[in-house]
């Protein structure tokens, strides 16, 4: 039984280890190349200065701050309260809880809306770019880079070029444009 296994095991990995060095694959993840560019930066640099979001984020923080001061009392004092005080400050615990996942859900939604805003702008730049990388690096086989890859050699990974060449690109329209 044991040389059963051990010979589907040899199998397996003679079967499997040609793909890993076979010239032609790379890998990329472009959520990562487009979210690490400096218009990216820029974008999210923006959206915390913009007064609703910056409100709400610190709407955020003092809510938080209130709930765990709160939670905190009530830990400390919970001998000496009575039954009713009790059920005051965990009332104001869930009340701050249900606003502060509110927010939370308000923040998040701006944070994606920006995302979804820098993937739509760069989007023709970077299937331009990977085209290229494509053509340049005689890519047969490009994966994205995700939970379902479970290893990949970093020399594969195309995503700091791609970043490199979106910031270049972004540059030069900038410099065109002015």
């Amino acid at each position: 039984m044991k040389n059963i296994t051990k010979f589907y095991l040899l199998a397996l990995i003679l079967i499997a280890s040609p793909i890993f060095a076979m010239d032609g694959v790379a890998v990329i993840d472009m959520r990562t190349a487009v979210l690490s560019t400096q218009s990216a930066a820029d974008a999210f640099k923006a959206l915390e200065e913009d007064p609703d979001y910056s409100a709400n984020l610190e709407e955020a923080k003092s809510l938080q701050a209130d709930r765990q001061t709160i939670a905190e009392k009530l830990q400390k004092d919970l001998e000496t309260l009575s039954q009713e005080e009790i059920a005051q400050m965990q009332k104001d615990i869930q009340d701050k809880g249900k606003d502060l996942e509110f927010l939370a859900g308000k923040i998040q939604q701006a944070q994606e809306e920006t995302a979804a805003k820098i993937f739509n702008d760069s989007g023709a730049a970077m299937q331009k770019i990977i085209g290229e990388l494509i053509t340049a690096k005689q890519i047969k086989v490009l994966l994205a880079k995700n939970e379902a890859l479970l290893f990949s050699d970093p020399a594969l990974d195309l995503t700091d070029d791609v970043t490199s060449m979106l910031d270049v690109a972004a540059s030069e329209t900038n410099s065109q444009s002015e």
